[in-house]
């Protein structure tokens, strides 16, 4: 565990210095003119529109999880909101987003294990969808080239999307139990071990292969993906971009694939900048616009995640402060 956390403060440290390396390569008083070209008015926009998107993304949890009453919707929301804002503020991994996500929910009334396995199944669910949204990226970069050097990556890319769609919704059921055990163990050490409040593992077996359940999820999730992709659009446009909406929602489920081979790096850092500067080339954006997006994702990522994880931070002390004295 301890060479695990060294490595991904390593690649923290690596990737901000080829940030900051690719800003000053293209020019950092230029990127920061495209940057503060938003204005505040538009930053503004930039940040409800993503306020939005993470509600509809926590809708997508509340509706794999076996709970009742309609308090539960907003704990899911805060919970989601929670696990983006950990995720993109603190020197942690996305995974560590993940069990932060699933530990912000368990101080609202939700049972750690209905926590952990919705957790699971919510990730299982967005991952399909970014497959099917990747894929339309891969295909709208395919009908506008026609160079061969970038074609034959993105006939293979479709292919091996499609592969993976199929065996995420194939395997998804047979996998259930062991991707019970596996939550179990991880929150159970996370949670200090609590027990099954309520619910048994048949039931949370049963829930992870609810095909109804795991399909509504994955199209609330697709929906999320759109959002991102209007949000990755508005700010394109906010620094001056010609780019269309339908490249805008390409870059966004392409730059994703790229992040998802470095998901051990806090923050993607560097390899988010790196994302924009490739695929907006293919789309005819300028780097230093490309990196504006990158920066101003970025600030609105901060602006958000700092306020949320403080008010998380306030409810752990004030949970801490009503436990009896050891």
């Amino acid at each position: 565990m301890k060479n695990f956390k060294l490595l991904s403060i390593a690649l923290a440290i690596v990737g901000v210095t080829a940030a900051t390396l690719l800003v000053g390569w293209f020019g950092f008083g230029r990127v920061a003119t495209a940057v503060l070209s938003a204005g505040a008015k538009g930053f503004l926009i930039f940040c409800v529109w993503q306020i939005i998107v993470m509600a509809i993304l926590g809708v997508a949890w509340r509706v794999v999880a076996p709970v009742p009453g309609t308090r539960a919707l907003a704990v899911f929301v805060w919970g989601r909101m929670v696990r983006d804002s950990a995720a993109s503020c603190l020197p942690f991994s996305p995974v560590g987003g993940f069990v932060i996500g699933a530990r912000a929910i368990t101080l609202h009334g939700i049972a750690w294990p209905v926590a952990a396995i919705s957790t699971v199944v919510d990730l299982t669910a967005e991952f399909a969808s970014e497959i099917l949204f990747a894929l339309g990226g891969l295909l709208i970069l395919l009908g506008r080239t026609s160079n061969a050097a970038v074609i034959r990556p993105v006939e293979i890319g479709v292919g091996v999307a499609l592969v993976a769609g199929i065996a995420v919704l194939r395997l998804q059921r047979g996998v259930a139990p062991l991707f019970m055990k596996l939550g179990t163990r991880l929150f159970g050490q996370w949670f200090g071990g609590a027990e099954h409040e309520g619910i048994s593992a048949v039931q949370l077996t049963a829930t992870y292969g609810d095909s109804t359940r795991l399909a509504l999820c994955t199209v609330i999730h697709l929906a999320g993906w759109f959002g991102k992709g209007l949000g990755n659009w508005i700010a394109f446009r906010l620094l001056g971009s010609d780019l269309d909406l339908m490249g805008a929602l390409a870059i966004e489920g392409l730059l994703h694939v790229v992040m998802a081979t470095a998901v051990l790096i806090p923050g993607y850092a560097g390899v988010q900048e790196a994302g924009y500067v490739a695929l907006g080339s293919l789309f005819g954006v300028s780097p230093e616009i490309a990196l504006g997006v990158s920066l101003l994702r970025r600030a609105r990522d901060i602006a958000i995640g700092i306020p949320i994880i403080l008010f998380w931070q306030l409810v752990e002390v004030r949970r801490l402060r009503s436990l009896p004295a050891a």
